[in-house]
């Protein structure tokens, strides 16, 4: 009975909030009728995987990102490389991504639930998004209707933003994807969660990058003592969504260099300093920027398919 009754709650919300239904195109109660329990499974089991393991978090919204980036949101990161072809999964930018065994789970229930309905790339999309809510972030909606492309190339990744770019650099190749400056400041946020890699940043402290604050310098050289791959988070808070991101990025605490130059290039500035100041604002504009980056390039209609198994092509 009291699940019968969370069923009719969540229908009579989505019917509240109004909802399109057409042959193609993405539309927030895309699976209202064909497949009604998929919002919640997926949250469900994005819920428990972070209950076991908090990091993932920062996982399924960079798994996401990676996604959307490259072939647009079509679940193209998810693919296995075969003998004929490497997939993107297996680029350098890619071997540190993780969460895919969350994404396994939810489609095994989904397609015992509703086979054949609910695509790869709507399921990512939907555990980046619960990620957030769960690690302490905003609670925001997308549209589904992605479905999963059949394209996944180890070359495409080329287009990955990547971890030395300076702010113009960044400010470019995010306006190459409809992007501004703040939406790419906003999405950068997502750095509360997670950790960086040694190998990313250790360019930094030699010759000593001049815009790193000299204490925390020393904090990058002790992590990287332990080699290539030794973590070093964003800010002091890995695991939970919030603003010290920026404000780590004010006292000169960035890991990155595509991190620090956010606050030492002034076109950008101001931007980290209001979302290191108000906590609300940042989490208003990186909503609406991970909306709109989860609307890039879809594959609609008969343009894509639902993969049986996330990890092949049909």
């Amino acid at each position: 009975m009291a699940n019968l009754l969370t069923l009719l709650f969540y229908v009579e919300m989505i019917v509240v909030s109004g909802f399109s239904l057409g042959a193609s195109g993405l539309n927030m109660n895309y699976y209202l009728f064909s497949c009604p329990l998929a919002e919640l499974i997926v949250k469900n089991t994005v819920n428990r995987a972070l209950q076991n393991d908090p990091t993932l978090a920062a996982g399924l919204v960079r798994m996401h990102f990676h996604d959307c980036f490259i072939e647009g949101c079509d679940g193209s990161v998810l693919i296995d490389s075969t003998e004929d072809n490497t997939a993107e999964k297996d680029s350098p930018a890619n071997l540190s991504l993780r969460g895919y065994e969350v994404i396994d789970d939810i489609k095994e229930a989904l397609e015992n639930q509703c086979p054949g309905v609910v695509s790869c790339a709507d399921i990512l999309a939907m555990a980046a998004r619960d990620a957030v809510f769960f690690a302490g972030g905003p609670v925001y909606d997308i549209p589904k209707g992605r479905k999963d492309g059949t394209r996944s190339k180890i070359e495409d990744t080329i287009n990955l933003p990547a971890p030395i770019f300076n702010a113009s650099q960044l400010i470019k190749v995010f306006g190459q994807r409809g992007f501004s400056a703040k939406d790419m400041v906003a999405l950068s946020g997502a750095h509360t969660l997670g950790v960086a890699r040694c190998s990313s940043f250790k360019q930094r402290l030699t010759p000593l990058d001049p815009s790193l604050d000299s204490q925390f310098a020393k904090t990058l050289s002790k992590a990287c003592s332990a080699g290539d791959s030794a973590e070093q988070p964003f800010d002091s808070s890995r695991n939970d969504f919030d603003n010290l991101y920026f404000n780590a990025l004010v006292s000169n605490n960035g890991v990155l260099t595509s991190d620090q130059t956010l606050y030492t290039t002034p076109q950008t500035r101001n931007i980290v300093n209001t979302y290191a100041m108000n906590q609300a604002l940042f989490f208003l504009d990186f909503q609406q920027a991970m909306v709109k980056m989860s609307k890039l390039d879809v594959k609609e209609g008969s343009k894509g398919e639902v993969r049986k198994n996330c990890h092949k092509i049909n």
